[in-house]
């Protein structure tokens, strides 16, 4: 049973968060708790977390949260002393999923109430894996050779050109599968008569290591995008068609959905001047307004639009709030889930849409007040959507661009 918000404003039971102290994340939930006169949250840090395990209070509230932007942390996970090396994603993931599931048997223990789960964690950062549940959701992808745990893994570059030969696609986005933050991508295309080019913020040093950079490249050879590409096959890839964009002022736009307890409670337009629009990257904020108008313009119902972010949440039903890429076609007429982030609610000063149960809230305070108000994840689990049946309604509007 749930906690009603009487026992929640009496100090029982409390937030717990496993993350980083006076990280960002941290402080903005901590924010919204105290905004809606409860009790500080107590931090488990994630460094003493995955050094000694994790106890909890019984009763708690426990929220599991970003462990990144701590070096120590990123040694412990990826085994890399400099955060910006973009090798070790594999490992990263082995232990970020072991040490979840070790937090989520500690909660259990305690009777807590659990608001991310570490089945849905484990999925959520594995691309692979993420792109096939919602394929099989019946939620609009962009096509993929490595949907699902079925698929062949990518060991190369060569396997790169087989699955772009084998399926007619001459531009493809390359993902490591458990990076995020557009670590390690590349937008790969083929010019044909042997001409390669690859757009990615990754920097190949002389020694070969690969690094992070906040300035986005391009590589025109492709001896060089085989290096990279061979660099990363070893933690793993995801391969899909390369959607082109839909644009806003000249600029490629997408955008950022947060969906929390089932309801699309925020929306951001991302544009860049190249074809990723992560804000650290140099993209920046676009106009909401604008993109809805395009979209009514174009026929799309704005609710569908939404709708298609909703369903792609309700995969996860044991999460309270997950962050949705979502990629509009070129005119707006189309759209198509990119991604399905855990930690996707960092969006500073932006509140929640016009209308909404979160208007005039953070993505933070909407998530305290879905737990005020009982829609905890354990809830929602029985509305999982099934295969098929929603995907076949929005088919005709929402589908992936081919």
């Amino acid at each position: 049973m749930s906690p009603s918000p009487s026992d929640l404003r009496g100090g029982a039971p409390r937030f717990a968060v496993v993350g980083n102290p006076e990280n960002r994340r941290v402080e903005s939930f901590a924010a919204a708790v105290a905004g809606a006169g409860l009790p500080a949250p107590r931090v488990l840090p994630w460094a003493e977390v995955l050094t000694g395990g994790a106890r909890f209070a019984a009763g708690e509230t426990v929220r599991i949260d970003s462990p990144g932007e701590d070096p120590r942390v990123e040694r412990l996970l990826r085994g890399v002393d400099d955060p910006a090396r973009v090798e070790g994603t594999a490992r990263w993931y082995a232990n970020f999923t072991a040490a979840v599931r070790s937090v989520a048997g500690a909660a259990r223990s305690a009777g807590c109430v659990l608001l991310d789960g570490p089945d849905d964690l484990a999925v959520l950062f594995d691309k692979r894996l993420c792109h096939g549940v919602l394929t099989g959701a019946g939620v609009p992808v962009p096509p993929s050779p490595t949907s699902g745990p079925g698929a062949a893994p990518v060991t190369g570059w060569e396997d790169v050109r087989a699955a772009m030969s084998d399926t007619g696609m001459r531009r493809v986005f390359v993902k490591l599968a458990h990076a995020s933050s557009a670590s390690g991508v590349l937008a790969v295309e083929s010019g044909g008569r042997g001409r390669w080019r690859a757009t990615t913020s990754v920097e190949r040093a002389p020694d070969g290591s690969l690094f992070n950079s906040l300035r986005v490249r391009r590589y025109d050879g492709e001896c060089d995008i085989a290096a990279v590409v061979d660099a990363l096959a070893p933690d793993g890839l995801h391969i899909e068609r390369w959607l082109p964009k839909a644009s806003q002022h000249g600029r490629a736009a997408d955008l950022r959905v947060v969906v929390v307890a089932g309801e699309a409670t925020h929306a951001l337009v991302r544009t860049g001047r190249s074809h990723m629009t992560n804000l650290h990257l140099g993209g920046a904020r676009g106009d909401l307004a604008a993109a809805r108008a395009a979209a009514e313009a174009a026929g799309v119902s704005w609710a569908r639009v939404m709708e298609v972010c909703e369903r792609a949440a309700a995969c996860f039903p044991s999460t309270l709030c997950v962050g949705v890429d979502l990629l509009p076609a070129t005119g707006w007429r189309r759209f198509a889930v990119g991604e399905v982030n855990a930690f996707g609610d960092l969006l500073p000063r932006l509140t929640g849409l016009a209308g909404g149960r979160a208007e005039g809230r953070d993505t933070y305070a909407a998530q305290v007040d879905a737990v005020l108000r009982g829609a905890v994840p354990g809830e929602r689990a029985a509305a999982r959507p099934a295969a098929g049946g929603a995907g076949e309604r929005q088919e005709e509007v929402c589908r992936a661009a081919a």
